[in-house]
């Protein structure tokens, strides 16, 4: 009865806070060993054993390519990320994201019309925002300017969630666009974060932003019928007459007849900030559009007029996409401790997204070996297995966002003979089913440092009890999120969202000196 009352509090709260636990108390032994506590079954008892805890390099690199920002596969429909900005701190360095994208025509051979001429054109980006903050401006006096109409024009203004210093400069990056020069591959090619492809440097067209994104709506006075509408978005104008050259003005030649031809005549646009210090934010690709205002002859009844016309190009998940990431860690606190140290362990754990350092966690030798006497000699069987983490309180003291429980992922990875590694989920996630919750996040009132508990019960159980050979295995942990796919379940364990994670966060590693160091704490217990 209390088992069945447990599982339905856990349902009920993962129902109310979208699986998000914060915990301020010690947690209680998960449930692949909680049976043993009831009805006073077992004597329960928690130790700890210390870790090899060390930074994973990986080279400041991921793979970017369309396959990883486009194919996360939520609610039954494709979703995208990606990621935009600049962000320079004290401990990782520098780090900053663009964005590459092919361009392709809505139909091939277009007709323009006659005596075509491009009016405007505009890139439209879709951020992520804060959709429960909003900031409302009315124009009750608004003339729109195709046809001078007399209109009014309502903005409502949405900030974009950031990471990063967003009041630096006033929250302002400046985005701008370039044509891309060097043929981009096609969109099934594999991609990776260091890739930057060839552009012109003339700039295509850039824009100011302060932080936020707005969504507009003009109707006209006379009848109230819609003019313009858009959602939350940056729109960054670009250039006329690249256009009116490269499209227009192609009319009826080989480069726009079939899409081989195109993708090799205007190669595709980069997305950057100029700036190297501000924030990070992220935006949805798919939503992304490409739009060309041109005003071509149109006769009827011997009569010429110039209408607007819009023409949308395809910018969206046909094409291909990578993204493409920077990094300087010059004199950065980094430098000073990750070095990968896999006997002992490195005093600071470091993990980014976006390619940055991993975590890695190994069980020490001596530890299984008095663990499995506990076992073989007391009988002690192992209830609960908890690898603990702290936030480094001495270097990583910001304003800056701290991750959740859902902000984690863990896989575990083994070696062969050989050298090669396999990586898969660990053995708790296959066990444990639906309910599993594999990471806590805890916060201590006492000086507010936040400690998270990665749940490795079963893998620990397999070793100690069972014999499982440990010696080439560890545990690999990063500051990303495991993709779902349209049931709502894990899609898989190379599935995640680490190639645009923008968190990071310095921890305490296998520092004997520091009262928080990382450390696996087991609840075992004995049959009275």
């Amino acid at each position: 009865m209390i088992y069945n009352i447990r599982k339905i509090f856990t349902i009920l709260s993962l129902m109310i806070l979208g699986g998000v636990l914060v915990y301020n108390c010690e947690p209680e032994p998960d449930s692949l060993g909680e049976q043993l506590f009831l009805d006073g079954a077992a004597e329960g008892k928690d130790v700890s054993y210390d870790l090899i805890a060390y930074n994973i390099d990986n080279n400041d690199t991921i793979r970017t390519d369309a396959f990883k920002l486009l194919n996360l596969i939520s609610s039954g429909s494709t979703s995208s990320i990606a990621v935009l900005g600049a962000f320079n701190e004290n401990q990782f360095g520098m780090q900053k994201a663009s964005y590459f994208t092919q361009v392709r025509l809505a139909s091939y051979n277009p007709d323009f019309g006659t005596n075509a001429v491009v009016d405007s054109v505009v890139l439209v980006l879709k951020p992520v925002v804060t959709l429960d903050s909003i900031t409302t401006t009315t124009n009750e006096s608004y003339v729109y300017p195709d046809g001078n109409v007399d209109a009014k024009k309502i903005v409502n203004t949405y900030p974009i969630k950031k990471f990063g210093k967003a009041k630096l400069n006033g929250g302002k990056l400046t985005l701008q666009v370039n044509e891309v020069t060097e043929f981009m591959n096609g969109v099934n090619d594999i991609v990776y974060s260091d890739k930057n492809f060839g552009i012109d440097p003339n700039v295509l067209g850039s824009k100011e932003i302060s932080g936020n994104a707005s969504a507009v709506t003009i109707t006209k006075d006379s009848d109230g019928s819609s003019l313009f509408s858009s959602n939350a978005d940056i729109r960054i104008p670009l250039s006329t007459s690249v256009f009116q050259s490269k499209i227009i003005n192609k009319k009826g030649q080989p480069e726009l007849n079939d899409v081989s031809n195109f993708i090799r005549h205007f190669r595709g646009l980069k997305i950057s900030v100029v700036e190297s210090d501000g924030y990070l934010f992220q935006f949805t690709p798919n939503d992304m559009e490409l739009i060309m205002y041109y005003k071509n002859d149109k006769v009827e009844n011997g009569n010429t007029t110039r209408p607007q016309t819009k023409y949308e190009f395809a910018v969206k998940a046909s094409n291909m996409h990578s993204a493409y990431y920077e990094y300087n860690r010059d004199g950065a606190r980094i430098n000073n401790y990750a070095f990968g140290n896999t006997t002992s362990g490195d005093l600071k754990l470091y993990a980014q997204g976006m390619g940055g350092n991993s975590i890695g966690i190994k069980f020490k030798k001596e530890e299984i070996e008095e663990l499995k006497k506990l076992y073989q000699n007391d009988k002690a069987a192992i209830i609960s297995a908890k690898i603990r983490i702290y936030t480094d309180k001495s270097e990583w003291d910001n304003p800056y966002t701290k991750p959740g429980s859902n902000d984690f992922t863990i896989v575990q990875r083994d070696r062969d003979s050989s050298g090669k590694e396999t990586t898969a989920f660990t053995t708790d996630y296959t066990s444990l089913g639906a309910l599993f919750i594999p990471v806590r996040f805890y916060n201590r009132s006492s000086d507010n440092t936040n400690y998270y508990d990665f749940t490795v019960t079963k893998s620990l159980k397999d070793i100690v009890e069972s014999g499982v050979d440990y010696t080439n295995k560890y545990f690999k942990i990063d500051l990303a999120q495991f993709a779902v796919n349209s049931s709502g379940s894990i899609a898989g364990y190379n599935y995640s969202t680490r190639a645009f994670s923008i968190g990071r966060a310095v921890f305490v590693g296998s520092d004997p000196s520091n009262e928080d160091k990382i450390q696996l704490r087991v609840t075992f217990g004995t049959k009275k």
